[in-house]
């Protein structure tokens, strides 16, 4: 416990450092480009997400899963770049097919397509599971947080000159692009100090060879992070689809206030999957403990939301940004119970039970975009809001409901082996 409360201060240092500098790019840019400008920057920027979401495999816990021993991290880090290869090409296809057909859907301008396309690529040439994968097996936290730091510090400057020479939708676009390719060369170069990576090591066969599992793992895996961006960027897209730039934008600011929450809850799995993975006979205990001070932390922070959340909208984005209040508290509600969730998710997957993992969150998130139309029509922002919070609240009784499936699964098969031990004696 105590390392793990020690590889969460350095992630809740950077997460930290993130937020004050979050507001102060938020800030500048939707009180530069407006409601209707912030609108379409977001659904840019929603759209680079979801394609690097969709297609980048969590090659950090394959990393944390098999890099121990003298080769192994050179063999896990060889076949995770491997599958970053293959998610650059595949992305770049599906990126290629999104912006074509953006007009369709999306309430997009043409000028802005190419800016959409490119932000996109840069994205995906930007995937920086590998080295923060590498950073985590040696429980490197301080490097990962200083190298992870680089991405904020370059958009609150980079949106700074954007609003000077710049003031455009394209002109942040191009601030954060450049946040991404410099935080992922960050990265790898902190790891590379660490690890040594031998391109000769790249392979997609190694180890599925050593661990016949491999594949439905990772198949697994990238199915349940590709969920998780679902659960903000797909709904970001969908949002602007249905009810405009301006309701994607509104969106979008009430999700990053209202879903900081989030953001901590995968801090919270990031810190506690290594520990997970190394301590099995303690994990349950570790999850419940974890969840337990979640619960608490949830529950102070939407009273933070509540009662002080309307003046923050003011002041961070400006009165045209005041209507989205309640969306952002009903979001900041999502966020406690996806806190409490957190490491719960984190015990399956770290039990092999991915699978699990993945249906347990498909199902409500499939039910959420189904109702998101007629929920819109209903309350509009509030209704998309009250969408996300039903998705996670089902997805946090689903784990927990696996959880004790297992354990009681586990319990009948020592039965059936006490009673087996006991047989010969009789």
């Amino acid at each position: 416990m105590r390392r793990i409360f020690r590889n969460m201060g350095w992630l809740l240092g950077g997460r930290g450092f993130n937020a004050v500098l979050s507001l102060v790019y938020l800030a500048l840019a939707t009180r530069t480009l407006g409601l209707d400008g912030f609108g379409y920057f977001a659904i840019i920027v929603a759209l680079g997400q979801t394609v690097t979401g969709l297609v980048n495999f969590q090659t950090w816990q394959f990393v944390v899963r098999w890099g121990a021993g003298e080769d192994g991290a050179a063999r896990a880090a060889g076949f995770a770049v491997g599958l970053d290869i293959i998610s650059a090409i595949v992305g770049t296809l599906i990126s290629a097919i999104l912006v074509a057909t953006a007009q369709l859907w999306l309430p997009l301008p043409d000028e802005l397509l190419w800016v959409a396309f490119g932000y996109c690529i840069v994205s995906l040439l930007s995937i920086r599971s590998t080295p923060t994968g590498l950073l985590r097996l040696r429980f490197e936290y301080a490097r990962a947080t200083a190298a992870e730091a680089v991405q904020p510090a370059i958009r609150a400057i980079g949106a700074g000159l954007a609003v000077v020479f710049m003031p455009t939708v394209a002109g942040f676009i191009l601030a954060w692009a450049a946040a991404e390719v410099a935080v992922a060369a960050a990265l790898w170069f902190a790891a590379l100090q660490k690890e040594r990576l031998d391109l000769r090591e790249v392979s997609l066969t190694a180890i599925p060879r050593a661990h016949p599992g491999a594949w439905r793992f990772v198949l697994s895996t990238n199915a349940l992070g590709s969920l998780q961006v679902a659960g903000k960027q797909v709904m970001i897209l969908l949002v602007g689809a249905v009810g405009g730039e301006a309701f994607a934008g509104g969106f979008r600011v009430a999700s990053q206030l209202g879903q900081a929450l989030v953001q901590l809850a995968q801090t919270v799995s990031k810190a506690i999957f290594p520990e997970l993975v190394h301590a099995k006979e303690r994990a349950a205990d570790i999850a419940r403990r974890m969840a337990n001070m979640a619960l608490v932390g949830g529950a102070l922070a939407v009273l933070v939301a509540l009662f002080a959340g309307r003046e923050a909208l003011v002041l961070i984005a400006g009165q045209e940004f005041r209507v989205v209040y309640w969306a952002m508290v009903i979001l900041a509600i999502g966020g406690a119970v996806e806190l409490v969730g957190a490491s719960l998710e984190s015990l399956l997957v770290s039990a092999g039970r991915a699978g699990t993992a993945f249906l347990v969150r498909a199902v409500p998130m499939a039910i959420a975009f189904a109702c998101l139309d007629v929920a819109m029509g209903w309350q509009g922002l509030k209704g998309a809001a009250l969408c996300m919070l039903g998705a996670s609240s089902l997805a946090v009784i689903g784990y927990w409901v696996a959880i004790l499936s297992q354990q009681g699964i586990r319990i009948e098969l020592d039965n059936e082996e006490e009673e087996a031990e006991k047989r010969p004696a009789e």
